[in-house]
């Protein structure tokens, strides 16, 4: 029967009987092998004792190990780049990294345990919670609807709805869903001194005008008229139209002054709708304080600017208006939801209508996020004045 191994010993005891004058074919025959494997023997152990021959299979055997170790140190190279831009913070990160390269690369998962870092039973631990389907539906459906709210507003109006959830567990499931809001890139402004501007911590103290400009869907461009209401932060009014001049300006300044009552002050930029004849006549015939901000400072009109920020993401940026008519009727539909329904940041998560009626009715600011009592919105007027009465906030 042919064996299958022959040790160096043997293998050399072989060649010495060649040596020694036997024939190849006698010595295969012999020791059951063939001749190719006996001439292969002696190109390799031609010459050699027994001593070399260990020394040359000691050689074999580490440099066999060599070679295993930087496959090894290659394979942990090519898995460290797969991972590359991802961060390994976290059980969770840590299992999709695992995963990841035990799809990708084919590795078992104690190597991949190994080069990520991670405990084997981490990796296999299923989560005992509740899916939290219904949880997760809520805030996916309000993102839906308004695709500009952050996690913020939409835990306040998970509250609205009744749902007990704290911030912290609707943040996770925002996260989790990818409801992140992308942040559109701004042009860098250069931020100088800023001098507060005071007006009266009531309705009607001080009214912001300003122009948003977009498009139909034919391309045809059309502006919106903005008057915002500067403590409140209503919006007062949102007039759109291909074309606004200034005699229109005072027109629905008179309608708005009709149904709301008259401003004590008004601000706008140099546009000329506002500079113009009308408006001037306007402002001296209702006597109604009309002020310019500095130009090339919108700043100083932050208020309506905000307004108009919200109004281009939220509403202008998220619809295709078809014509005067969609673009007037969904504009009206928007203005009504942000006084009535959108909560605030800066008036404490309340809406602009209920903001108004809290101030109108006790004279002070905005509760709380955390419920609390409400801070003062108003500071009493400097020792010296005669309107002692009002009271004065910092708002520009």
């Amino acid at each position: 029967m042919k064996r299958k191994r022959f040790t160096e010993e043997q293998i050399i005891g072989v060649l010495r009987e060649q040596e020694a004058g036997a024939k190849g074919a006698d010595l295969a025959r012999k020791h059951g092998i063939s001749e190719a494997t006996l001439y292969n023997w002696k190109a390799k152990y031609g010459g050699m004792d027994v001593s070399d021959a260990k020394r040359l299979k000691g050689l074999e055997d580490e440099n066999a190990k060599l070679k295993k170790l930087l496959a090894e140190q290659m394979l942990d190279a090519a898995a460290l780049r797969e991972l590359l831009g991802k961060k390994m913070v976290g059980p969770v990160a840590k299992r999709e990294a695992v995963a990841h390269l035990r799809a990708v690369m084919d590795l078992s998962e104690r190597r991949a345990c190994q080069i990520v870092g991670a405990d084997r039973k981490m990796v296999r631990y299923q989560s005992c919670k509740p899916p939290e389907i219904e949880l997760r539906g809520k805030p996916r459906d309000l993102a839906n609807e308004r695709r500009r709210f952050g996690y913020r507003r939409l835990f306040v109006l998970l509250r609205r709805d009744g749902e007990p959830s704290g911030i912290n567990r609707i943040y996770r499931l925002y996260r989790e869903e990818g409801l992140t809001v992308r942040k559109r890139r701004a042009r860098r402004r250069a931020v100088g001194t800023r001098a507060p501007i005071l007006i009266e911590a009531k309705p009607n103290a001080r009214w912001s005008l300003d122009f948003v400009h977009d498009q139909f869907a034919c391309g045809r461009r059309f502006r919106v008229l903005n008057i915002v209401d500067d403590v409140t932060r209503e919006c007062l009014a949102a007039i759109p139209d291909t074309s606004i001049s200034g005699r229109r300006v005072a027109r629905e300044l008179t309608v708005l002054i009709a149904t709301r009552g008259k401003p004590r002050m008004i601000v706008s930029d140099h546009g000329t709708e506002f500079t113009s004849n009308a408006i001037l006549a306007w402002s001296k015939d209702h006597k109604v304080e009309w002020h310019y901000i500095a130009p090339g400072k919108p700043m100083q009109n932050g208020f309506v600017e905000s307004f108009n920020g919200r109004m281009r993401d939220e509403l202008l940026n998220e619809s295709l208006f078809l014509g005067l008519d969609h673009a007037r009727s969904l504009i009206a539909a928007w203005v009504q939801d942000f006084n009535t329904r959108r909560p605030h940041s800066s008036l404490g998560y309340l809406t602009p209508m209920d903001f108004a009626k809290t101030i109108t009715a006790t004279g002070s600011g905005a509760p709380l996020s955390d419920g609390s009592a409400p801070a003062p919105l108003a500071q009493p007027a400097p020792h010296g004045v005669a309107e002692t009465y009002e009271a004065l906030i910092a708002a520009g």
